[in-house]
């Protein structure tokens, strides 16, 4: 189970986590609060992540830098209503 590619739907407190291996499995389904996503990602070998353009992607990205060879970031995704956000780190993944 080698993680390749991560989406992180970014949020006020709650980010939500998808990862994938390189044959395009999901491996990875994770819930984490703010305090835990560079210790998270510390943790991970080195991928790419992707995540959407919001207003917090630049700071994440920045954060995250030295943890991935490759960030992508994306154009929004489209509202949702709230709480209904829990597959777009999925979706952020395949786009």
């Amino acid at each position: 189970m080698k993680i390749t590619t991560v989406g992180i739907d970014l949020a006020k407190n709650v980010f939500q986590v998808h990862g994938i291996d390189a044959g395009g499995k999901a491996v990875l389904r994770k819930r984490l609060r703010r305090a835990q996503v560079a210790v998270f990602f510390g943790n991970l070998p080195p991928c790419a992540i992707g995540m959407e353009a919001c207003a917090s992607a630049h700071h994440w990205a920045r954060t995250l830098q030295g943890r991935a060879p490759r960030q992508l970031l994306q154009q929004q995704l489209g509202s949702r209503p709230e709480g209904r956000d829990t597959g777009d780190g999925r979706v952020v993944l395949t786009s």
